[in-house]
């Protein structure tokens, strides 16, 4: 029997970071650490966690207060990091501006759904301009909910009226993208714009150029 054809999708939510716009976590104190002597540091701080948790809403004054309990040094460094955040924010993703717009003049529907503090989101569209053409964005750090967490992508579901089944889910990060296909959203693991546009294209979402 043949399969049904599957139905063009009418929405696209895009992730943020590394997706529609760059982050270089080595950024807001590259003027007084090297990246190796960051990447040294977060290791030994475990910022990955400190960030998950500004992610997950907890306060910077917070975050800023955990580092430190382990060592005063380490709250210092993390309040410059915030201090300077916006530094760490690299530019537009080559070609996504371009495929934002093409979409939307396509009459595609676009959403953002990303890990990001509440207290840092606003240097987003600055830096990338491309992200203020999107609907709106579930931003994690107002909701207190993180990707993967599946209870993240019902919120974007119910809060847009989004039927998974043609909505397009593009983030770097495969871990989140197997999340959002558990739910029926169609998935596409972000690697370049060259390839977004090939597969959105097949899709039916655009015509290739």
């Amino acid at each position: 029997m043949t399969e049904p054809d599957r139905p063009t999708p009418t929405t696209v939510v895009f992730d943020l970071g590394n997706v529609l716009i760059g982050w270089d976590q080595t950024g807001p104190l590259a003027d007084r650490m090297s990246a190796d002597e960051w990447h040294s540091f977060a290791e030994a701080a475990d910022f990955p966690t400190l960030n998950t948790a500004a992610d997950s809403g907890v306060s910077i004054t917070d975050i800023v207060a955990r580092a430190a309990e382990a060592d005063p040094r380490h709250g210092e460094i993390v309040a410059g990091y915030y201090e300077n955040f916006d530094k760490s924010l690299t530019g537009p993703i080559d070609g996504m501006a371009e495929i934002v717009a093409d979409l939307k003049a396509a009459g595609v529907r676009l959403l953002g759904l990303s890990n990001w503090s509440a207290e840092t989101i606003h240097h987003a569209p600055v830096v990338a301009p491309a992200i203020s053409e999107l609907e709106d964005i579930v931003v994690s750090g107002r909701i207190g909910l993180v990707k993967p967490d599946p209870a993240i992508f019902e919120l974007a579901r119910d809060r847009f009226d989004l039927d998974p089944a043609r909505t397009v889910f593009v983030d770097d990060l495969p871990a989140n993208v197997k999340a959002a296909e558990r739910l029926g959203f169609i998935g596409h693991v972000f690697s370049g714009a060259d390839s977004l546009r090939e597969e959105l294209s097949e899709l039916g979402l655009f015509k290739s150029y």
